[in-house]
This record gives C-alpha cells, structure tokens and sequence, in this order.
C-alpha cells in the first residue's frame, strides 16, 4: 500500500532551520513529483468504482485554474513520529470552496498548483511510524488540521497561542495537500482520540466547532450574556449550539435566507430569529437584533465577514459591548469608528484557533453539544467533486456536507 517518496530539493535555509522542520517534512512537491501522482479523468474513477478498489489513494484537490477533481496520490509509509490514517470522514468547509472558486484567501494563501481540500477529518489509524508510542492501529482520533512547529524559539509556539505560528502546515491551505483523502500522514502529536460513544462524523465536526469555541473564549462569553449571531452558515450554527450550552439568554441569529433561521430554529427551540434584507441598512437590521432580543445584546458573534453584517452588529450591541468577528470578508473594510469609541465597544477578530480539540470533544461526548444534525448531506469519497458542487450551490439547502470512506 505504501510508496517510497522521491527525493526532494530544499533551499538549504529551508532544510537547516529547526522551525521550518515541518514545511520540509510536508513539502507538496514530495506529492505532486511523485510518479504515482495523476489528475484523474471521471471515466478513470468510474474504473476504480467499478474494480471496488479501495487501496487506491483518491483526494480531492482545486487548482489555480479554479478546477476541482479527483487525484491519485502516493500513499507514503509514516516517518518517525508520524501515524497514517485512514480518513474516514470529512467536511466541506467554507474556505474550501472560497480556494476553488476564487483561488486565494487573503494576499499570502493563494493557490498555485494541485492542491488538496479538505480540514475537517477524522479517521483511523492504520500505521505508525518510528518512535510513536501514544497510538495504535485501530485507534480513532480526530485529525487537528494546523500543526504549529512547536518550538521553543518561537513566540507563539512558546505562549500557547499556536494558531499564530508563521510556519504551520494547516493542510488544505495552499501549498499544503489537505485530509480529503483517503490515506493522510499526520504527526502523531496533533491527533486527539474519539470517544468511544463520539463519531467519525461527529469527530470531524469538532473542527468548526473549535473555531467557535474559540471565539466565545476570547469574547469572553458569560452566563445569561443576551448574544448576536450573525449568520445561520454551518459556524453560525456550530456557534449557536456552543453559546446555548453555554447559557447565553436571549440569543438572536440573522440570515438572508428563511430556511436557514428555520433550520436554526430546530436545533436550539429557544432561538430569536431576524431575517435580514440585501435591501436593510445596517441600522435596520440592528433595529430587528434588538426588537427581537428585546434589548441590546452585550456580544456579537460576526460570522459572515461581510462588511454590512458587521456594521449591523457593532450598531446591536450595548454600551461597554463586544462585537467578535469569525467570519472572513474582503481586505478593506470601512466601520464606523465614532460610534464604537463614543459607547466603548470592543471590535476584535478571530485566525483560526488553538487549544479547543479537547474541549470539543468532551462537550460532544458529555452530550452538550449535539452535532449530528449539521450533517445534510453526505457522498462517498469517490464522489467528491458532486460533493464540492452541492457545498457551493446555496440552492441545494446544504448545511454540511461531508465525504464518507467506509
């Protein structure tokens, strides 16, 4: 099952220095050079179909063209302190259709070649490599998709705040071949084991439900705080259940679309719900946030990054306020700073997250976050790009779609 990787050409700063260990030792180019690599046609992954043949390594990856497809990648042995996985499920994230259909996020994660989707995973260990003692095949574990460089000469390594490391590999973020896939190398390190009564599905929802988790933290959430959540998308939604078990009361979610505030609705019953025109000002909208809280709310949890949705929610808040941005919108952005510094209010942001796995998965495994029902649709590992193409269609009501390899 397993290939020999060919070897790979480093700048000999890259290749000396400590830090950038795991930039080199997840190089895409050891994927994309390898013989065994191939942009597959459908008619080939029919005949992988058809033959049941389940060793093949597929994933799913976009291009600078702005194409997704299927791929047949090498399936390497795991190196020291490395474990391979069979990944057995795994989201579609916002970010990666964002990389497929604009093929950047920001001015420095831009997509330049075959790149492979996919973050949200979880799996099941198959191997493992020289020195791991922690796991063993059988094992089930989520898969922490950032992996920092964890060392101590460096700051955000040292303070715990690893989210801020500038030489992860965040696989799915160009260049990094992400965990859509049906065989994946991680280090050993950042894998965290499911309960027995959690998932693989439930596992790998524990990655937007750690984006939120974070949020709250740093927002400083509290018992009864009245909350804005805006945006019904799947981490307004992970959102809403996280600050209901935390008890925030009232809480209020916005969306353009009916569906999905009645969707929100379903999950947590007590939920106040504000539908929100392309037409509204932001006034207006801040106008319903407070009709249907029935107050001012104390935070705003923005999780669109939209700039009218953001203004909106710094107009909801109270004296003193908080309103916490998650969602990720456009460069430059206009807000309208007398307001937020004659009523002291907070405007913070959010990359990505730190030291919220475990967390998730005991609040998943103790029963107070149900996860279960984001889940709308799910398709087989082969019929990834169908699913890619669901994620991205608003019309086909998905809230989650997630690729299954059984």
């Amino acid at each position: 099952m397993t290939a020999t990787a060919p070897p790979t050409v480093l700048a000999s700063s890259l290749a000396d220095d400590p830090q950038k260990a795991l930039m080199r030792q997840y190089d895409p180019r050891k994927i994309l050079d390898h013989p065994e690599f191939k942009v597959l046609t459908s008619a080939e992954v029919e005949g992988y179909v058809s033959a049941g043949d389940k060793e093949v390594n597929l994933a799913c990856c976009y291009n600078e063209k702005k194409e997704v497809h299927l791929v047949r990648k090498p399936t390497l042995g795991p190196g020291r302190g490395e474990v391979l996985l069979h990944v057995r499920a795994t989201g579609i994230c916002g970010s990666d259709v964002h990389f497929w259909k604009h093929g950047r996020i920001g001015p420095t994660m831009v997509v330049t070649d075959e790149c492979g989707s996919g973050h949200e995973s979880a799996g099941e260990v198959v191997e493992v490599g020289e020195g791991v003692t922690q796991w063993k095949k059988g094992d089930r574990v989520a898969i922490e998709a950032g992996v920092p460089c964890s060392q101590a000469s460096c700051d955000a390594c040292r303070t715990g705040r690893y989210n801020a490391c500038p030489n992860v590999v965040f696989f799915s973020t160009p260049p990094y071949h992400g965990t859509l896939t049906r065989w994946h190398l991680h280090p050993a390190q950042w894998l965290h084991k499911l309960p027995d009564n959690v998932s693989f599905e439930e596992g790998a929802l524990c990655e937007p439900l750690a984006v939120a988790l974070a949020g709250l933290e740093r927002a400083d959430v509290k018992l009864g705080d009245p909350l804005l959540i805006a945006g019904a998308g799947p981490i307004g939604l992970v959102t809403l259940l996280a600050a209901r078990a935390a008890g925030c009361e009232p809480i209020v979610i916005t969306d353009l679309f009916p569906s999905r505030l009645e969707f929100a609705k379903s999950l947590v019953p007590g939920v106040r719900t504000a539908l929100v025109d392309l037409k509204d000002t932001p006034e207006e909208i801040a106008r319903k946030v407070k009709d249907a809280a029935g107050m001012e709310v104390r935070v705003a949890m923005e999780c669109t990054g939209v700039e009218s949705s953001i203004r909106a929610a710094i107009f909801s808040v109270c004296f003193g306020g908080k309103v916490f941005v998650v969602g990720v919108g456009k460069a430059e952005q206009t807000y309208p700073f007398m307001h937020l510094s004659a009523n002291e209010i907070d405007l913070q942001f959010q990359y990505r997250y730190c030291n919220q796995y475990p967390k998730a998965l005991r609040l998943v495994s103790g029963g107070l976050v149900d996860l279960k029902p984001l889940v709308t649709h799910r398709f087989p590992l082969e019929r990834a790009v169908e699913a890619f193409e669901v994620a991205a269609d608003p019309k086909q009501g998905a809230i989650k779609v997630q690729i299954r390899d059984e």
